[in-house]
This record gives structure tokens, C-alpha cells and sequence, in this order.
């Protein structure tokens, strides 16, 4: 017979803080080099001219300029085309 009683589930203990994702700078803002204009887990938003995407793909800015975004049209693997949206700066 076992000397240990049962444990319990623990429920609500997982506290961990959010990640900060999203747009950080919008259309029509004024950018200098290296600051970061999206933060994002995975390649949701792509990295067009005048930026550069970084190891966890968050995108910054190559470049001084206005940020811009627009719709474009990626080939998947499987050949199918999803539609994207590129973040590039002028």
C-alpha cells in the first residue's frame, strides 16, 4: 500500500508575462535605422525594402524614413498564395 497520499492538481499557477507583440510603429510614422516596428511570433508580416527581419522575427528598420503597408500576394511551399502584409520604409 502506498505511505503517500494522492497529490492534488494545481490549477491557476502559471503567471508568466506577455510577450509585448504587435505593430510598434504605424504607417506614415517617421523611423530612424534599427528601431523595431513589429514584434511577432513567426513570419506573419513580412520584411520588405528598407528593413530587415531578426532572429525571432520581429522586423526593424534598415534604414531612416516613413513606415508603409501594404498587401501582397506570397507563394506557400505547397504552391498556394496567401495573402501578406509587407512592412517596408521609404
Amino acid at each position: 500500500m502506498s505511505h503517500v497520499k494522492a497529490g492534488g492538481s494545481s490549477k491557476n499557477i502559471h503567471n508568466n508575462a506577455g510577450q509585448r507583440l504587435g505593430v510598434k510603429r504605424f504607417g506614415g510614422q517617421v523611423v530612424s535605422t534599427g528601431e523595431v516596428l513589429v514584434r511577432q511570433t513567426g513570419s506573419t508580416k513580412v520584411a520588405g525594402p528598407g528593413t530587415f527581419l531578426s532572429k525571432n522575427f520581429t522586423i526593424h528598420a534598415a534604414k531612416n524614413g516613413i513606415v508603409s503597408f501594404n498587401k501582397i500576394k506570397k507563394t506557400r511551399f505547397t504552391g498556394k498564395t496567401t495573402q501578406r502584409t509587407e512592412v517596408s520604409v521609404m
